[in-house]
């Protein structure tokens, strides 16, 4: 029977105030303080993990099931990458005093002289790991869900047996990404996608790449990240419904930051009413 060594790459740095989500600061546009801002972005931080932590357990448990049957036995590992290499005892350590996890973390650190490189850096790390697929994504995402996370390598198990490989990404709310990976013989790379010449953003980015290469790319699910304000507006809506949803679904709810935002006062986005009642004949 094969084993098919698959990696979730959970790109991350320490919550230090006036070093993360920034944007949500009055040091940029922002509202809040640079202490506020890194504690709601520590509560994202746990609240991704423990999803990815759930999702990769389904994976293993569901893969257990059809092993015999498929031939093939996924195993799975959670790593987290840090930058620079001085952060990666900071984050062991901000995980270990927060208790035990359901399962084992590695830590990587990324380098590089760009958002590329850094990215190009940690999955050649994971490949030298011994992983056959690479599923990346950031820690900044309180709506994502195990079935993003068990899409996204079901995904890349389809593309398992492609001559030369593919992609799979998950658009952000930006005109970017929020997920990406492939398998290990796909020849592609970060080069050119952060940093691109010709001006395109992130999601056109990586799939002018893939044409010109032809390579298969399959599409996720759109899941947004908190970056600005606005984004944080929209994040707040959706940490409350799927706090709800949990006692019906199987969600892992983003408990931390719904209990950080409630402590914020920030639990509940509302506008002022609207009395234009739009009929639907008229004009939209």
């Amino acid at each position: 029977m094969r084993e098919r060594k698959n990696s979730l790459v959970l790109f991350s740095k320490p919550p230090a105030p006036g070093l993360v989500k920034t944007r949500l600061t009055t040091l940029k546009d922002g509202v809040f303080t640079p202490e506020v801002a890194s504690a709601l972005y520590h509560c994202m931080l746990f609240d991704v993990t423990e999803v990815c932590c759930a999702a990769l357990a389904d994976l293993e448990a569901r893969s257990a099931e059809r092993a015999e049957a498929e031939g093939v036995r996924d195993v799975y590992e959670l790593v987290i990458s840090t930058t620079p290499a001085s952060n990666v005892g900071v984050m062991r350590d901000l995980y270990y005093k927060a208790g035990s996890w359901p399962r084992p973390l590695a830590f990587i650190a990324d380098e590089g002289s760009s958002f590329d490189e850094h990215y190009n850096h940690a999955f050649a790390q994971a490949f030298e790991r011994g992983a056959d697929a690479v599923l990346s994504m950031g820690a900044d995402m309180p709506a994502l869900t195990k079935a993003d996370v068990m899409a996204g390598f079901d995904a890349l198990h389809r593309l398992d047996d492609v001559e030369g490989g593919g992609i799979v990404l998950a658009p952000d709310q930006e005109m970017g990404v929020s997920v990406i990976g492939w398998t290990r013989e796909t020849d592609f790379d970060h080069t050119g996608v952060f940093y691109n010449p010709d001006g395109l953003t992130v999601l056109p980015a990586y799939i002018a790449k893939a044409r010109k290469q032809g390579l298969p790319a399959l599409y996720l699910p759109p899941i947004p990240d908190v970056d600005t304000m606005a984004d944080l507006m929209h994040a707040i809506t959706v940490v409350e419904a799927l706090c709800y949803c949990a006692k019906y679904d199987d969600v892992t709810p983003p408990w931390r930051t719904a209990d950080a935002l409630k402590q914020m006062g920030w639990d509940e986005v509302r506008v002022p009413p609207n009395d234009l009642h739009d009929p639907r004949e008229g004009i939209d």
